[in-house]
């Protein structure tokens, strides 16, 4: 078992406010939505309490958990619907788990992967390979593969490769939207917290590393002398990186270039944006849909 430095981060209380606004023009006679945004269970977080809200009721709502680790609301509205108000009020401890010491080298992982047998969502079997948006890139794999070698160990590459995308990468809120390839990202070197993570985790899966797509929130305010992180004030997306068996999933923040710690509130994990978006669904009709959100993470204790 590796040696492990212990936390000195007392526990954080966080009150977590997101609304959302979906607005149909003159109506539509069908709307259906997934509404991800009640936090999973993860190491050093509990779920304290939450008031999720909607309004108007939904005709119908299902409560799951998905096929990776997210839990879906789902509902469909009929009878003709103008607007749909999605409020969700909740509290979150963070606790964050000691960060280990030491960690297996780039190739047992690698090994320790191919030989899993699990399937679970927790398992690093889907997070191996390509998904809906983030497809394998060999130049990615390329521009990722000196800071991977098979000796170092998995964390600190993983650690080396965050720092690499946060100082080559601009954050620019004007580059990308929600459906930018993360090959696009990486040619223009610019775009958001979403493009950071994919580029990252294309990277990592490219040289045989399981990386996941993390969905969560930031504290708004920082801690007095602390620099405000990138990405508060909406949902932000950072990566984690299966370190072998003993350890399991660690977050990393490619945006802030750090470790996903005591500020950082884990909602969901998939294989990238399209398994773990907050709010998606369809609709019938000619109408069209406009969104407005607005986030506040605030420390109650």
């Amino acid at each position: 078992m590796p040696m492990e430095r212990r936390s000195s981060v007392e526990p954080m209380i966080y009150r977590i406010h997101h609304q959302t606004r979906l607005s149909y023009g003159n109506g539509v006679p069908l709307a259906r939505l997934n509404v991800r945004l009640t936090p999973v269970i993860w190491p050093g977080q509990e779920l304290v309490d939450q008031n999720l809200q909607i309004t108007p009721l939904p005709t119908e709502r299902t409560d799951a958990f998905g096929p990776y680790v997210v839990n879906v609301t789902t509902m469909s509205f009929r009878g003709g619907v103008q607007e749909v108000t999605v409020d969700n009020t909740m509290h979150v401890a963070v606790t964050p788990p000691p960060v280990p010491e030491t960690s297996p080298t780039i190739a047992e992982t690698r090994d320790a992967a191919m030989l899993a047998r699990e399937l679970g969502p927790q398992s690093p079997a889907p997070y191996l390979f390509g998904s809906r948006i983030a497809v394998p890139d060999t130049a990615i794999a390329d521009w990722a593969a000196p800071l991977l070698d098979g000796n170092r160990p998995v964390l600190e590459a993983a650690q080396a490769l965050c720092s690499k995308v946060h100082a080559e990468f601009a954050y620019d809120t004007t580059a990308t939207d929600s459906q930018t390839a993360p090959a696009e990202a990486f040619a223009s070197k610019s775009g958001v917290c979403q493009d950071f993570a994919h580029v990252m985790i294309v990277a990592l899966r490219g040289n045989g590393i399981p990386a996941s797509y993390i969905s969560g929130y930031l504290r708004t305010l920082p801690p007095p002398g602390q620099e405000r992180l990138v990405g508060a004030d909406a949902m932000h997306a950072w990566v984690a990186v299966w370190c072998g068996p003993q350890i399991g999933w660690i977050g990393l923040d490619p945006t802030n270039d750090c470790l996903a710690r005591e500020s950082h509130v884990v909602v969901a994990m998939g294989r990238d944006y399209a398994d773990v978006a907050p709010i998606d669904g369809v609709f019938t009709g000619s109408g069209f849909q406009t969104m407005a959100f607005s986030v506040d993470v605030a420390e109650e204790g």
